[in-house]
């Protein structure tokens, strides 16, 4: 087990560069199964989950070359399925909650696939329903095992059909695109999930050989073909990575160059983080982020209170809510957090509260944020990091508090943030990677 001891207080200057998505590294390295042929795919993060992921391939004898530091080439010419019934190949699911994504190009090339009770953030319940219910709308059949706790799935041929998602889900979207890939006739998918790592996936598999319409609308078309090819890829940045140094560069009064920032990919993310009074200054595809020693959160036309909450995209992406609101902590003004989609992602604002934050927790799914303007510092304490998010929410509490913090749990960070300590130390942060028993 590992902890931060972070030295607080101390700005932070010069470059970063974001890592390879994570959302959409699981998405496309799944895909590598629809295949037989080589996919090499290339800006990949050295995080926990996505080297967790591309064991489970290994495990499932796909053949993985690293040709460099963020680049591997995949052949699944030879898918061992009798691993899929293993105990191991459980075990292993079960601490990543993006390994449901192989259960679609299984699905669809070898006819089966097993979904284990999947792992990952303690967030709030995430539900299968979308993936298996667009399964069955495509042909497959499904039995839920007690005894190990996971669901079987079969499909001896898959077809196509009009499928409208009960909720536009991101990983249900990219797992019935991947089933529909090489499924007999005609696929509609409406209420689609359109982020840009689904146009990334739908893209991919289009070079692949596959026939997706609709990229970037909530309503894709997708006609099957027989068999897709090998492609070459590359990640988008990681835009969560970008929103969390734009947040930490305002918290530390830092000024902080993002590079390679994939701007075209970012929505309304730099949109949101400007009304908390952040500016950000464009050139050509790097982010500027000026020193400033005060940021004014804006109010709504009406003068009332700024809300900022999660909305499928092109809307605010729910991954930013845990840092829009410790931006916010040393804002001057008032902004309420609604945090719809997940019930549990609040509750660390008590960890923020110790360390001096004025925030109300209003519910589950709704906290205030009262800014400090600058008044005070937060105080260094200690705390754990509950999830990915939270725990780099927390982060970039305690490198803006006065005196030392200790993050326990950082092995969630690290699902996400690849070598984050490192990165930030090289920018004047104080981070210390202890090890406890």
């Amino acid at each position: 087990m590992y902890s931060f001891e972070v030295t607080g207080g101390k700005k932070l200057k010069g470059e970063i560069t974001p890592q390879g998505a994570k959302n959409e590294a699981l998405q496309v390295i799944s895909a590598v199964l629809l295949t037989s042929e080589p996919v090499t795919i290339s800006n990949v993060p050295d995080i926990s989950d996505v080297n967790l992921l591309i064991e489970l391939l290994k495990d499932l004898n796909v053949s993985v070359e690293k040709t460099d530091a963020h680049t591997y080439q995949f052949c699944a010419r030879d898918v061992n399925l009798d691993y899929l019934q293993s105990e191991a190949y459980y075990q292993k699911n079960a601490k990543l909650r993006g390994s449901v994504m192989l259960a679609g190009p299984l699905l669809s090339r070898f006819k089966q696939a097993v979904i284990p009770k999947p792992g990952g953030d303690k967030i709030g319940r995430r539900r299968l329903d979308t993936h298996i219910h667009g399964f069955v709308s495509l042909g497959a059949r499904y039995e839920y095992d007690e005894q190990k706790g996971c669901y079987q799935l079969t499909a001896p041929q898959l077809s196509g059909n009009y499928l409208m998602l009960d909720e536009p889900s991101v990983t249900g979207t990219a797992n019935i695109i991947m089933a529909a890939v090489l499924a007999r006739g005609k696929t509609i998918i409406y209420n689609a999930a359109c982020e840009p790592y689904i146009q990334q996936l739908c893209r991919m598999l289009n070079r692949m050989g596959a026939k997706i319409s609709g990229i970037g609308s909530n309503m894709l078309v997708i006609e099957g073909v027989e068999r897709l090819g090998g492609t070459s890829h590359r990640l988008l940045p990681d835009m969560i990575e970008v929103g969390s140094f734009i947040g930490m560069a305002a918290m530390t009064q830092s000024e902080l160059t993002i590079k390679n920032a994939g701007i075209e990919h970012l929505g309304i993310i730099p949109d949101k983080f400007r009304q908390l009074g952040i500016r950000l200054e464009y050139k050509n595809d790097d982010i500027h982020i000026p020193e400033q020693p005060v940021y004014e959160i804006q109010t709504f036309l009406d003068g009332s209170v700024l809300t900022i909450y999660d909305h499928p995209w092109p809307g605010f992406t729910p991954d930013l809510l845990s840092i829009a609101l410790v931006t916010a902590i040393q804002a001057k003004g008032s902004v309420l957090i609604h945090q719809k989609m997940f019930e549990s992602r609040l509750f660390f604002v008590d960890k923020l509260i110790d360390m001096g934050a004025r925030i109300v927790l209003c519910d589950p799914h709704r906290a205030v944020v009262i800014g400090l303007e600058r008044e005070q510092s937060l105080r260094g304490i200690v705390m754990s990091s509950p999830d990915i998010r939270a725990g780099v929410a927390l982060l970039i509490a305690a490198l803006s508090a006065e005196g030392k913090s200790l993050i326990q749990n950082v092995e969630q960070i690290d699902r996400g943030y690849e070598k984050i300590d490192q990165r930030l130390n090289l920018l004047g942060a104080d981070i210390r990677r202890v090890v406890h028993s």
